[in-house]
């Protein structure tokens, strides 16, 4: 091979060389730019003057109260856009509904729950579906579900009432329904089984039986069609 070939290759090895990296490198950057577009998502509330508007008392459940929890136990996000909810979690407060939305509004017990379900049947909501809530102790859990506080203790079965079961039910329902959840008990779980949890609520005189089976009659077309969110997410 002469010395003029000789180059000629080399110039030739040199482009490919080039090319691959360029090609290469394209496609590192798409992959990069797919996990950023991923991760922006997940941070959008982070960026300095982002801020979705929200319609000061809005409520996701049709007939809810609403009372604000602090902006210390709960994240603001855009659920179900950033992340997907696909658990309901259940609770009890161990205590009255007057010192579970106390609690609630204190910024230094930096935890609480998106509603309160009371012994009558009322529901209060305090965060925004769409916010993350820490009600879970386990950050991905919070990140994926929404969290019923239920008025009572766990020690007592008489905490858990006719009329308790029946609203908390057609809330779930209505949560199940607006984010395509299974009305099944590996979606609608106790706080008890949120892995690395030590609460044991909602406690053994939870009837989950008879819940679930509320859960799925609310879910009928009629009811589901009355269980839809009436509002929107702003």
């Amino acid at each position: 091979m002469g010395d003029t070939e000789r180059d000629s290759k080399r110039d030739a090895d040199r482009r490919l060389g080039r090319r691959a990296l360029i090609v290469g490198g394209a496609a590192a950057a798409v992959g990069t730019a797919a996990l950023a577009r991923d991760e922006l998502a997940h941070l959008w509330w982070r960026l300095p003057g982002v801020e979705r508007p929200r319609v000061a008392g809005a409520v996701d459940f049709r007939g809810a109260r609403w009372i604000a929890a602090s902006p210390a136990n709960y994240r603001r996000a855009d659920r179900p856009d950033d992340y997907a909810i696909d658990r309901v979690v259940i609770h009890v407060t161990q205590g009255g509904y007057a010192s579970a939305v106390k609690v609630f509004q204190d910024p230094d017990h930096r935890a609480a729950a998106h509603y309160i379900v009371r012994k009558d049947g009322r529901v209060t909501q305090m965060i925004r579906e769409l916010d993350v809530a820490f009600h879970a102790g386990n950050r991905e859990y919070n990140e994926r579900s929404v969290g019923i506080e239920h008025e009572g203790f766990v020690e007592r079965a008489s905490s858990f009432t006719d009329a308790m079961y029946a609203a908390s039910a057609r809330l779930t329902a209505g949560i199940c329904t607006r984010y395509g959840i299974p009305a099944d008990r590996e979606h609608v779980i106790g706080h008890v089984e949120v892995p690395g949890t030590d609460h044991t609520d909602p406690g053994p005189y939870w009837d989950w039986d008879r819940y679930m089976r509320l859960v799925r009659s609310a879910m009928s077309p009629r009811a589901t069609k009355a269980a839809t969110k009436t509002t929107t997410k702003s």
